[in-house]
């Protein structure tokens, strides 16, 4: 029975720490098999090649996209290759290793925009237009540095006689694409991970198009799908730091507690801040295929990190993490016709789906409705402005506001609600607005933007903290 792990840019990028602490560490012999390694790209690669996550800084494909200089996206990918490049040096200077690395990742990069040159003229001609392909251009491009990662992961293994073997997903000149889970299940048949340690590219090149529904997370989905398709005993993430029951730069690193079980449903709460353990669709394919997740500290190897699994629920009623975000608008709709009516609702809900926005939550009573959405503010005012064109007789206000969350498997704990509040209140904190499903999985605050990092602390104190909590694990 085997494992299948997935290990994220930054930890990537400390390639010689992995090495000691996850891919060889203390195993020899048949202890260093029965395992796949699902790998991104390094820290930074993936920005350069699409665009800047954070900035939006364009890199190569944004770069191609605009067309206004067609030399620009040439000196971007140029620069991408020194970047590839300098990583080989890094990791196999003065070794015969270097000279295939190098000669890998030169003729991807060289195919690459020899693919992209033709494109660019073809689209000279008015029945070819560059937007029908700039999908299929931006796959072809985040391939190229999962492929990087893992091409030089599997030279670094066979440099140590780890019999380490290369499945790439990345459909690198395939003539006709497969379906996602066809095209894993292909790939993998025949490998015997009793003798092959197996290192496979965090992205999957299928008729599908991954990047369409996923766009950059879709590392975690290729994951997931190996790990159902093949019947793992467990899949494993691991990541820079464990998960806690609080950002210790908010509560103080000797304050928070590593989680040491809990299950999915805490961890899609987590996805709905934005704070993902695993992406939500990664997680359905988990639940559904019985398979349990870990999240591990990678640099902590001998830590059991945090097992999430289906059906577990903490034995005693308590409150696991407490989390958030602050990059959160409120947008208030008042009007007196909408008492009885759902149309209101059902139009707003389909304009903000359409704009893109993510709906964290929202809240009514008899004439108003509140959407607690995240996005760039330029598409909130548009919605904002939509809804007063749509619904004339509407008030339409926005507010700049942060929500605070406790959440738990179990969280059927007396009192919670006046804790809260006095804890927030102790705190010099006014609560805007508050939610608790019937399903005790998660009550979430609204408070006022500037109040966040001190609503994090205040119900870490109180709801948290004085606790003993029997299934988690003090931090060490």
């Amino acid at each position: 029975m085997h494992t299948v792990e997935k290990i994220g840019g930054t930890s990537m990028s400390r390639f010689e720490e992995l090495l000691d602490n996850i891919f060889i560490g203390p195993r020899q012999g048949a202890a260093l098999y029965q395992r796949v390694f699902v790998v991104s790209a390094y820290s930074g690669m993936t920005n350069l090649l699409l665009e800047h996550k954070k900035t939006g800084e364009p890199g190569v494909y944004q770069r191609f996209a605009d067309a206004h200089n067609e030399e620009a996206w040439r000196e971007a990918l140029e620069d991408v290759r020194a970047r590839m490049l300098a990583k080989n040096a890094e990791l196999f200077a003065g070794t015969p290793e270097l000279a295939v690395a190098d000669q890998f990742i030169g003729s991807r990069i060289d195919d690459a925009r020899d693919c992209m040159d033709s494109l660019q003229k073809l689209c000279t001609y008015g029945h070819f237009q560059l937007t029908e392909n700039l999908m299929k251009v931006r796959e072809m491009l985040a391939s190229l540095g999962e492929a990087h990662s893992a091409f030089n992961s599997v030279l670094a293994l066979r440099q140590r006689d780890i019999n380490a073997r290369l499945v790439d997903l990345s459909g690198w000149q395939m003539e006709t694409p497969l379906p996602f889970e066809e095209m894993i299940r292909a790939n993998f048949a025949g490998i015997d991970l009793s003798r092959e340690l197996v290192i496979a590219t965090g992205y999957a090149h299928c008729s599908e198009g991954l990047m369409n529904t996923f766009d950059r997370g879709y590392s975690e989905i290729t994951f997931a799908q190996i790990a159902a398709a093949t019947g793992a005993r467990e899949a494993i993430i691991h990541k820079e730091f464990h998960l806690s029951s609080a950002d210790p730069n908010l509560v103080g690193a000797d304050k928070v507690v590593t989680i040491g079980r809990t299950n999915y449903d805490v961890a899609d709460q987590l996805s709905n801040l934005g704070m993902e353990a695993i992406h939500p669709r990664a997680a359905r394919t988990l639940r559904r295929a019985g398979i349990e997740l870990r999240i591990k500290n990678a640099f902590e190897p001998q830590h059991a990190g945090t097992l999430i699994s289906q059906d577990y629920c903490s034995a005693r009623p308590c409150v696991e993490i407490v989390a958030g975000r602050k990059d959160v608008i409120g947008i208030a709709v008042f009007d007196q016709e909408m008492l009885g009516d759902p149309d209101h609702d059902i139009e707003i809900s389909k304009q903000l789906k359409q704009l893109k926005l993510y709906v964290i939550n929202k809240d009514s009573d008899a004439n108003s409705i509140t959407y607690y959405v995240s996005g760039s503010r330029k598409l909130i005012n548009r919605a904002a402005k939509l809804v007063e064109e749509r619904f004339p007789a509407a008030e339409v206000t926005m507010h700049n506001v942060a929500i605070v969350s406790a959440i738990g498997s179990n969280l059927k704990v007396k009192g919670i609600l006046a804790r809260t509040a006095t804890a927030l209140a102790e705190a010099g904190i006014s609560i805007q607005a508050l939610h608790q499903s019937i399903r005790q999985v998660e009550m979430q605050c609204v408070v006022n933007e500037e109040d966040y990092a001190a609503a994090i602390a205040a119900l870490h104190r109180a709801l948290i903290e004085p606790e003993n909590h029997g299934d988690v694990i003090a931090a060490a």
